[in-house]
């Protein structure tokens, strides 16, 4: 996991400060809109719906707001019209990074992206420079109280998934994009384990390791700086760092 799960952490409790300001709603209200546009109203059929509603709901957002954003995403009411972009860019320490969007202003994000980039001493590439080192997979954080590498596997082999990794603490699971509903309806079901988190993300095929702080602190800064940006939903790159650099890092 590599400095992953401790990050994945960190941003959870950032999350909760976001919600406080209304940064969290914001992008939350987002992927509902598009995912009703894109799959309907129904979150019985709609997996991506399902998941942000899900979202919504553990960031203690109203049921009201829930439903207004799902009917403006279906038509029922009226909004702003969303579309999904992901822009790709170079970052510290030779890292590679894609960052997801919705936006309602094309020009207006990438020209922000591209200068949130270069403040922390990246840079914006073409699209399709750096795609082809990321693959769309199914990743789910979970946490059992006899969790071990045997348990894991057995675990893996009936859900579905494909791979896992395992600090001693917390697992990654991996599966494939199509079978992402099934492995995480395993593990939610089991009785064994805890889904603390489940995303389809762009997975890196393979990772720059950084061991000084500087370059640490560096790639943490934009990955920051970028997620903080109202139009950005996600950030994936291919960073590989110890959970103590990470803390030394954030200065945790």
């Amino acid at each position: 996991m590599s400095g992953h799960s401790k990050w994945s952490s960190i941003k959870h409790r950032k999350a909760a400060q976001d919600a406080k300001r209304g940064a969290l709603f914001n992008k939350v209200i987002r992927e509902l809109v598009i995912a009703a546009r894109e799959g309907g109203g129904d979150p019985r059929h709609n997996a991506a719906l399902a998941t942000a509603m899900e979202k919504a709901r553990g960031a203690a957002m109203p049921r009201e707001t829930i439903e207004r954003a799902v009917q403006r995403g279906a038509g029922e009411a009226g909004g702003e019209h969303y579309e999904r972009m992901v822009y790709e860019g170079r970052g510290p320490a030779g890292t590679a990074m894609m960052v997801a969007s919705l936006t309602d202003n094309r020009n207006r994000t990438v020209a922000d992206i591209r200068h949130i980039f270069a403040r922390h001493g990246g840079a914006l590439t073409e699209t399709g420079s750096l795609s082809w080192m990321f693959e769309r997979r199914g990743v789910l954080t979970v946490r059992g109280e006899k969790m071990d590498e045997d348990t894991l596997l057995e675990a893996c082999a009936e859900a579905g998934a494909e791979d896992f990794k395992y600090d001693g603490e917390a697992a990654e699971v991996f599966c494939a994009a199509a079978d992402f509903a099934q492995v995480r309806a395993w593990f939610d079901g089991s009785g064994r384990f805890t889904v603390e988190s489940h995303d389809l993300a762009l997975v890196p095929k393979d990772v720059v390791e950084i061991t000084d702080v500087d370059g640490a602190r560096r790639v943490l800064r934009l990955i920051e700086a970028l997620e903080e940006h109202d139009d950005v939903q996600a950030v994936y790159s291919n960073w590989s760092m110890s959970d103590e650099l990470v803390e030394r890092a954030i200065g945790d």
